[in-house]
């Protein structure tokens, strides 16, 4: 592998762009395959059995990892609802499944997006993901204990919500120019980047996703860039807090037990072929379709709550208003003109090198 490359994260030179989809095809069938057998020596039997006796578990996640690897939303936003609410998992144990699946799933996809240099914003991820971590601390000790399951179910659906206003309000402004990178990047905005990956650290405490929501409201509505390079870049932020959450809850808060080892044990050879095919699949879509797919997502999730989840009156104002506050951060950043002027600052391809030679064939 070229590490160089890899480390780089620069985009594909016209000349790889040719046989990308194989070399991406074939770089995920690797990884699905180096993970299928250490399920199945590591996992032995009480792996086998789990796939069998946790089938739902592993149908959900045919579907959370692609939208896990794809979209801006993770795993665990299909996980999440789908075990709290059809089958009946208690929030605690659903939060720490989707840090589980999602640290297979979202890793695998983070290392296709790495190693086919699928084009991300690099100066974006330190900063989001120290702030993430800590977010996440602080949301598991001192936010967690002191919240209801019924508020954690709810809160999850406010977040996704908030980014269906967000998707709802960049489609409306459909002939905003899109950036390929924040197009400034100084003090403001790295405290504005660490802000929003605070808060998603906070959320993903709560309900084992939220880093990349919150990054991703901030980097499209705010900075305009272009979806196409923010999903991949949120795909990584949310494995950098995933994988510190994960091990959080193993080695310090202790809370995997034997059931829900075997249901992550079901699904993880699901996510490590689904995840990386998602995050090919949105390579391949326009950012108009990428936006159109994930509001049908959080409209399901939204009139499942509302039909399935009971409510008292407070809780129900709670996300009401929760919703109208983010709905209104969403119009507002929305409004700033600072940022909608495309990113001009491109580096030339070196003399001799294969994306001069690239550009210069007839």
């Amino acid at each position: 592998m070229a590490w160089d490359a890899l480390l780089s994260l620069k985009p594909r030179s016209p000349v790889e762009s040719r046989s990308w989809p194989v070399r991406v095809l074939k770089f995920n069938a690797v990884m699905a395959i180096i993970v299928w057998i250490g399920w199945f020596l590591l996992g032995g039997a009480f792996a086998r059995h789990s796939i069998v006796a946790n089938w739902p578990v592993a149908v959900t996640m045919i579907f959370g990892s692609l939208v896990g690897g794809g979209t801006s939303e993770g795993g665990g936003a299909v996980a999440f609802p789908v075990f709290t609410k059809v089958l009946h998992i208690p929030p605690h144990e659903a939060r720490v499944f989707a840090f589980a699946i999602q640290s297979i799933g979202m890793g695998a996809a983070s290392l296709s997006i790495l190693y086919n240099r699928i084009p991300v914003e690099r100066r974006v991820l330190p900063w989001a993901g120290s702030a993430g971590i800590l977010g996440l601390l602080a949301s598991t000790y001192l936010i967690v204990p002191h919240v209801p399951a019924p508020l954690v179910k709810i809160s999850f659906t406010v977040m996704v919500s908030s980014l269906a206003v967000a998707l709802l309000v960049m489609n409306h402004r459909e002939k905003d120019i899109r950036n390929e990178l924040c197009p400034i990047f100084e003090t403001r905005e790295k405290l504005l980047i660490f802000l929003a990956g605070f808060l998603g650290g906070l959320m993903s405490g709560l309900v084992g996703c939220g880093e990349n929501i919150a990054v991703f409201m901030v980097m499209v509505l705010l900075f305009r860039v272009s979806e196409k390079v923010v999903t991949p870049t949120t795909v990584i932020l949310m494995t950098i807090v995933t994988l510190a959450g994960f091990a959080l809850h193993v080695f310090a808060v202790r809370d995997f037990p034997p059931h829900v080892q075997s249901y992550w044990l079901a699904a993880v050879p699901i996510v490590a072929v689904g995840a990386p095919l998602g995050a090919f699949l949105c390579s391949l879509m326009t950012r108009r379709t990428i936006a159109n797919i994930l509001i049908f997502l959080i409209a399901v999730e939204f009139v499942s709550t509302i039909i399935l989840i009971p409510m008292s009156r407070a809780v129900a104002l709670t996300a009401a208003g929760t919703l109208v506050v983010f709905g209104l951060l969403n119009w507002l950043m929305s409004r700033v003109d600072i940022y909608r002027t495309a990113y001009q600052q491109q580096e030339p391809p070196s003399p001799g090198s294969e994306e001069a030679l690239a550009l210069s064939e007839p």
